[in-house]
Protein backbone atom coordinates (compact mmCIF):
# COMPACT_ATOMS: atom_id res chain seq x y z
CA UNK A 1 0.00 0.00 0.00
CA UNK A 2 1.12 3.58 -0.74
CA UNK A 3 2.26 6.03 1.76
CA UNK A 4 0.36 9.21 2.31
CA UNK A 5 0.53 11.96 4.80
CA UNK A 6 -3.14 12.89 6.40
CA UNK A 7 -3.89 15.89 4.05
CA UNK A 8 -3.48 13.69 1.30
CA UNK A 9 -5.86 10.92 2.51
CA UNK A 10 -8.67 13.58 2.87
CA UNK A 11 -7.69 15.21 -0.54
CA UNK A 12 -7.61 11.71 -2.31
CA UNK A 13 -11.31 10.74 -0.42
CA UNK A 14 -12.71 14.02 -1.61
CA UNK A 15 -11.14 13.39 -5.43
CA UNK A 16 -12.15 9.71 -5.23
CA UNK A 17 -16.23 10.92 -4.28
CA UNK A 18 -16.52 13.50 -6.84
CA UNK A 19 -15.47 11.13 -9.63
CA UNK A 20 -18.43 8.88 -7.79
CA UNK A 21 -21.17 10.78 -7.55
CA UNK A 22 -21.97 13.60 -9.56
CA UNK A 23 -24.05 15.32 -6.60
CA UNK A 24 -21.30 15.71 -4.73
CA UNK A 25 -19.10 19.44 -4.48
CA UNK A 26 -16.88 21.10 -2.30
CA UNK A 27 -18.06 24.22 -1.05
CA UNK A 28 -15.29 27.45 1.28
CA UNK A 29 -13.28 29.51 1.70
CA UNK A 30 -10.73 29.94 -1.22
CA UNK A 31 -11.18 26.09 -1.99
CA UNK A 32 -10.75 26.47 -5.97
CA UNK A 33 -8.02 27.53 -7.55
CA UNK A 34 -5.87 28.31 -4.99
CA UNK A 35 -6.67 24.80 -3.22
CA UNK A 36 -7.30 25.66 0.36
CA UNK A 37 -5.21 27.23 2.79
CA UNK A 38 -3.86 23.60 3.63
CA UNK A 39 -4.32 22.30 0.23
CA UNK A 40 -6.76 19.67 1.05
CA UNK A 41 -8.14 21.04 -2.41
CA UNK A 42 -5.31 21.54 -4.13
CA UNK A 43 -5.76 20.36 -7.85
CA UNK A 44 -9.98 19.32 -7.53
CA UNK A 45 -10.98 23.15 -9.00
CA UNK A 46 -8.46 21.97 -12.53
CA UNK A 47 -9.92 18.49 -12.46
CA UNK A 48 -13.82 19.38 -11.41
CA UNK A 49 -14.43 22.91 -12.43
CA UNK A 50 -15.93 25.79 -10.45
CA UNK A 51 -19.38 24.59 -10.33
CA UNK A 52 -18.09 21.30 -8.16
CA UNK A 53 -15.16 22.96 -6.46
CA UNK A 54 -16.77 26.31 -5.63
CA UNK A 55 -15.08 29.49 -4.24
CA UNK A 56 -17.27 30.92 -1.28
CA UNK A 57 -17.28 34.57 0.46
CA UNK A 58 -15.77 34.79 4.17
CA UNK A 59 -19.01 33.96 5.45
CA UNK A 60 -19.25 30.57 7.49
CA UNK A 61 -22.90 30.80 8.25
CA UNK A 62 -23.84 30.70 4.38
CA UNK A 63 -21.48 28.19 3.76
CA UNK A 64 -22.86 26.03 5.93
CA UNK A 65 -26.24 27.04 4.51
CA UNK A 66 -26.01 26.84 1.15
CA UNK A 67 -24.77 23.18 2.14
CA UNK A 68 -27.85 22.49 4.05
CA UNK A 69 -30.37 23.97 1.12
CA UNK A 70 -27.89 21.50 -1.52
CA UNK A 71 -28.80 18.91 0.87
CA UNK A 72 -32.12 19.30 0.89
CA UNK A 73 -32.39 19.74 -2.49
CA UNK A 74 -30.76 15.79 -2.88
CA UNK A 75 -26.93 17.21 -3.73
CA UNK A 76 -23.98 15.79 -1.61
CA UNK A 77 -22.01 19.20 -0.32
CA UNK A 78 -18.58 19.08 1.38
CA UNK A 79 -18.88 22.18 3.22
CA UNK A 80 -14.89 23.70 4.31
CA UNK A 81 -14.62 25.55 7.37
CA UNK A 82 -10.93 27.14 6.69
CA UNK A 83 -10.55 26.72 11.05
CA UNK A 84 -12.57 25.00 13.43
CA UNK A 85 -12.39 28.44 14.87
CA UNK A 86 -14.69 29.77 12.65
CA UNK A 87 -17.41 27.57 12.53
CA UNK A 88 -19.00 29.34 15.86
CA UNK A 89 -21.02 32.01 12.96
CA UNK A 90 -22.91 28.82 11.94
CA UNK A 91 -23.77 27.75 15.15
CA UNK A 92 -27.51 27.75 14.70
CA UNK A 93 -27.40 26.74 11.37
CA UNK A 94 -25.51 23.48 12.66
CA UNK A 95 -27.48 22.94 15.72
CA UNK A 96 -30.75 24.24 14.96
CA UNK A 97 -31.37 23.17 11.09
CA UNK A 98 -29.01 20.66 10.15
CA UNK A 99 -29.40 18.40 13.04
CA UNK A 100 -33.24 19.00 13.65
CA UNK A 101 -34.31 18.63 10.43
CA UNK A 102 -34.41 14.90 10.22
CA UNK A 103 -36.50 14.67 13.35
CA UNK A 104 -38.91 17.25 12.70
CA UNK A 105 -39.95 16.31 9.63
CA UNK A 106 -40.94 12.84 11.37
CA UNK A 107 -37.76 11.19 8.43
CA UNK A 108 -39.06 12.80 5.93
CA UNK A 109 -36.22 15.31 4.90
CA UNK A 110 -32.33 14.39 4.95
CA UNK A 111 -29.30 16.36 5.29
CA UNK A 112 -26.52 14.33 3.46
CA UNK A 113 -24.07 17.25 4.80
CA UNK A 114 -20.36 16.83 5.24
CA UNK A 115 -18.92 19.81 7.49
CA UNK A 116 -14.91 19.39 6.99
CA UNK A 117 -13.06 21.52 9.54
CA UNK A 118 -9.31 21.77 10.74
CA UNK A 119 -9.09 22.07 14.46
CA UNK A 120 -6.73 21.96 17.67
CA UNK A 121 -3.51 23.63 18.26
CA UNK A 122 0.30 22.96 17.45
CA UNK A 123 0.95 25.06 14.39
CA UNK A 124 2.02 28.29 16.31
CA UNK A 125 -2.07 29.26 14.83
CA UNK A 126 -2.61 31.14 18.40
CA UNK A 127 -6.13 31.68 19.79
CA UNK A 128 -8.52 31.97 16.85
CA UNK A 129 -6.46 29.13 14.45
CA UNK A 130 -5.97 26.30 17.45
CA UNK A 131 -9.11 25.81 18.55
CA UNK A 132 -10.88 22.83 20.13
CA UNK A 133 -15.06 22.81 19.23
CA UNK A 134 -15.91 19.10 19.47
CA UNK A 135 -17.63 19.23 22.76
CA UNK A 136 -19.73 21.75 21.67
CA UNK A 137 -21.13 19.87 18.81
CA UNK A 138 -21.30 16.19 20.84
CA UNK A 139 -23.89 17.44 22.83
CA UNK A 140 -26.33 18.15 19.84
CA UNK A 141 -28.36 14.91 18.89
CA UNK A 142 -28.93 14.56 15.26
CA UNK A 143 -24.86 15.53 14.29
CA UNK A 144 -22.40 12.53 13.63
CA UNK A 145 -18.93 13.55 14.51
CA UNK A 146 -15.95 11.69 13.41
CA UNK A 147 -12.05 12.40 13.90
CA UNK A 148 -9.42 10.55 12.41
CA UNK A 149 -5.97 10.31 13.40
CA UNK A 150 -4.84 8.20 10.48
CA UNK A 151 -4.22 8.46 6.87
CA UNK A 152 -6.21 4.80 6.37
CA UNK A 153 -9.14 6.46 8.50
CA UNK A 154 -9.16 9.84 7.24
CA UNK A 155 -10.38 8.49 3.51
CA UNK A 156 -12.24 5.90 4.95
CA UNK A 157 -14.31 7.98 7.47
CA UNK A 158 -14.70 10.49 4.96
CA UNK A 159 -16.12 8.60 2.41
CA UNK A 160 -18.43 7.24 4.72
CA UNK A 161 -19.21 10.36 5.58
CA UNK A 162 -20.11 11.43 2.13
CA UNK A 163 -21.70 8.72 1.60
CA UNK A 164 -23.84 9.39 5.08
CA UNK A 165 -27.79 10.57 4.84
CA UNK A 166 -27.97 13.03 7.57
CA UNK A 167 -25.12 15.88 8.94
CA UNK A 168 -21.77 14.99 9.74
CA UNK A 169 -18.70 16.87 11.21
CA UNK A 170 -15.47 16.14 10.39
CA UNK A 171 -12.57 17.59 12.05
CA UNK A 172 -9.02 17.32 10.72
CA UNK A 173 -6.26 17.67 13.82
CA UNK A 174 -4.04 20.21 11.85
CA UNK A 175 -0.81 19.63 13.53
CA UNK A 176 -0.63 16.29 11.95
CA UNK A 177 -2.08 16.58 8.33
CA UNK A 178 1.23 16.57 7.35
CA UNK A 179 3.31 14.88 10.52
CA UNK A 180 1.12 12.07 10.60
CA UNK A 181 1.92 9.40 7.72
CA UNK A 182 0.62 5.85 7.33
CA UNK A 183 -0.23 3.07 4.48
CA UNK A 184 -3.37 3.86 2.39
CA UNK A 185 -5.15 0.97 -0.26
CA UNK A 186 -5.27 2.56 -3.80
CA UNK A 187 -8.50 0.55 -3.88
CA UNK A 188 -12.19 1.53 -2.53
CA UNK A 189 -12.80 1.03 0.99
CA UNK A 190 -14.65 2.52 3.64
CA UNK A 191 -14.91 3.04 7.33
CA UNK A 192 -17.74 2.75 9.40
CA UNK A 193 -18.54 5.81 11.35
CA UNK A 194 -19.28 4.60 15.04
CA UNK A 195 -16.82 1.80 16.03
CA UNK A 196 -13.78 2.70 17.83
CA UNK A 197 -10.35 1.47 16.90
CA UNK A 198 -8.02 -0.59 18.91
CA UNK A 199 -4.51 1.57 18.25
CA UNK A 200 -2.70 -0.81 20.51
CA UNK A 201 -3.94 -3.87 22.56
CA UNK A 202 -2.83 -4.25 26.29
CA UNK A 203 -3.50 -5.63 29.72
CA UNK A 204 -2.18 -3.21 32.37
CA UNK A 205 -3.88 0.09 31.53
CA UNK A 206 -6.48 1.79 29.17
CA UNK A 207 -6.03 5.42 27.37
CA UNK A 208 -8.67 6.72 25.84
CA UNK A 209 -8.14 9.36 22.95
CA UNK A 210 -9.26 11.01 19.14
CA UNK A 211 -7.14 12.60 16.66
CA UNK A 212 -3.94 13.99 17.26
CA UNK A 213 -3.90 12.77 20.72
CA UNK A 214 -4.54 9.13 19.40
CA UNK A 215 -1.47 9.42 17.75
CA UNK A 216 0.57 10.95 20.82
CA UNK A 217 -1.55 8.44 23.25
CA UNK A 218 0.63 5.36 20.89
CA UNK A 219 3.42 6.87 21.11
CA UNK A 220 3.66 7.53 24.61
CA UNK A 221 2.16 3.71 25.00
CA UNK A 222 5.23 2.76 23.19
CA UNK A 223 7.95 4.92 25.20
CA UNK A 224 6.35 3.45 28.66
CA UNK A 225 6.36 -0.28 27.53
CA UNK A 226 10.15 0.18 26.74
CA UNK A 227 11.44 2.17 30.11
CA UNK A 228 9.07 0.65 32.42
CA UNK A 229 7.50 -2.47 30.96
CA UNK A 230 3.73 -1.22 31.05
CA UNK A 231 1.30 -2.80 28.85
CA UNK A 232 -0.91 -0.06 27.77
CA UNK A 233 -4.11 -0.46 24.96
CA UNK A 234 -5.04 2.44 23.48
CA UNK A 235 -8.47 3.54 22.32
CA UNK A 236 -9.11 5.85 19.41
CA UNK A 237 -12.44 6.69 19.44
CA UNK A 238 -12.80 8.41 15.91
CA UNK A 239 -15.91 8.55 16.07
CA UNK A 240 -17.26 10.82 19.40
CA UNK A 241 -20.95 10.88 18.10
CA UNK A 242 -22.30 8.40 18.11
CA UNK A 243 -20.04 7.22 21.01
CA UNK A 244 -18.53 3.22 20.87
CA UNK A 245 -19.81 2.83 24.31
CA UNK A 246 -19.05 -0.94 23.96
CA UNK A 247 -15.10 -0.67 23.16
CA UNK A 248 -14.52 1.27 25.78
CA UNK A 249 -15.97 -0.54 28.75
CA UNK A 250 -14.68 -3.59 26.90
CA UNK A 251 -11.07 -2.23 27.46
CA UNK A 252 -11.52 -0.61 31.06
CA UNK A 253 -13.23 -4.38 31.94
CA UNK A 254 -10.01 -6.10 31.01
CA UNK A 255 -7.55 -3.45 32.57
CA UNK A 256 -8.97 -1.76 35.37
CA UNK A 257 -7.49 1.47 34.54
CA UNK A 258 -8.67 4.50 32.32
CA UNK A 259 -7.07 7.50 31.37
CA UNK A 260 -9.10 9.81 28.97
CA UNK A 261 -6.54 12.46 26.61
CA UNK A 262 -7.74 15.51 24.72
CA UNK A 263 -6.10 18.54 23.82
CA UNK A 264 -9.24 21.12 24.67
CA UNK A 265 -9.78 22.67 27.55
CA UNK A 266 -10.66 20.29 30.39
CA UNK A 267 -13.47 21.23 32.20
CA UNK A 268 -16.43 20.33 30.26
CA UNK A 269 -14.48 19.26 27.58
CA UNK A 270 -15.51 16.05 25.50
CA UNK A 271 -12.93 13.77 27.76
CA UNK A 272 -15.47 14.06 30.61
CA UNK A 273 -18.83 12.42 28.77
CA UNK A 274 -16.18 9.54 28.47
CA UNK A 275 -15.31 9.67 32.48
CA UNK A 276 -19.18 9.35 33.03
CA UNK A 277 -19.58 6.40 31.14
CA UNK A 278 -16.79 4.82 32.41
CA UNK A 279 -18.30 5.22 36.33
CA UNK A 280 -21.44 4.58 35.67
CA UNK A 281 -21.44 1.26 33.59
CA UNK A 282 -17.82 0.18 34.88
CA UNK A 283 -17.14 1.40 38.40
CA UNK A 284 -17.21 -2.30 39.69
CA UNK A 285 -13.96 -3.15 36.98
CA UNK A 286 -11.72 -0.38 38.73
CA UNK A 287 -9.03 -0.20 40.66
CA UNK A 288 -8.18 3.31 40.14
CA UNK A 289 -10.03 6.57 39.67
CA UNK A 290 -10.53 7.60 36.14
CA UNK A 291 -8.12 10.39 35.09
CA UNK A 292 -8.44 12.95 32.54
CA UNK A 293 -5.02 13.99 30.87
CA UNK A 294 -6.19 17.77 28.58
CA UNK A 295 -5.03 21.59 27.99
CA UNK A 296 -5.46 24.12 31.07
CA UNK A 297 -8.89 26.09 31.51
CA UNK A 298 -7.56 29.24 29.74
CA UNK A 299 -9.05 31.08 26.95
CA UNK A 300 -6.98 29.81 24.41
CA UNK A 301 -3.74 28.11 22.78
CA UNK A 302 -0.95 30.76 23.08
CA UNK A 303 1.09 32.04 19.87
CA UNK A 304 4.13 31.68 21.67
CA UNK A 305 6.07 28.38 21.00
CA UNK A 306 6.99 27.45 24.86
CA UNK A 307 3.62 28.50 26.31
CA UNK A 308 1.98 26.69 23.52
CA UNK A 309 3.61 23.41 24.52
CA UNK A 310 2.61 23.99 27.82
CA UNK A 311 -1.08 23.94 27.10
CA UNK A 312 -0.74 20.87 24.60
CA UNK A 313 -0.33 17.60 26.25
CA UNK A 314 2.56 15.38 23.82
CA UNK A 315 3.74 12.01 23.92
CA UNK A 316 6.25 12.38 27.54
CA UNK A 317 3.28 14.17 29.11
CA UNK A 318 1.10 11.15 28.34
CA UNK A 319 3.91 8.66 29.38
CA UNK A 320 4.05 10.79 32.72
CA UNK A 321 0.22 10.53 33.53
CA UNK A 322 0.05 6.61 32.16
CA UNK A 323 3.31 6.45 34.92
CA UNK A 324 0.85 8.09 37.43
CA UNK A 325 -2.42 6.22 37.01
CA UNK A 326 -0.25 2.75 37.08
CA UNK A 327 1.36 3.17 40.20
CA UNK A 328 -2.24 3.17 42.00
Amino acid sequence: MPQMTLIDAVRIAMDEELARDPRVFITGEDVGPRGGVFRATQGLHAKYGSTRVVDSPLAELSIVAIGIGAALAELRPICEIQFADFIHPAFNQIVSEAARFYYRSNGQWRVPLVIRAPYGGGIAGGLYHSQSVEAFFAHVPGLKIVVPSTPYDAKGLLKSAVRDPNPVLFFEPKKGYRAIKGDVPDTEYTVPIGPARVARQGRDLSVFAYGMMAHYAAQAAEKVAREDGLDVEVIDLRTLLPLDKEAILSSVKKTSKALIVYEDNKTMGYGAEVAALIVDEAFEYLDAPVKRLAGPDVPGVPYSHPMQEYFMPNPDKIASAIRDLAAY
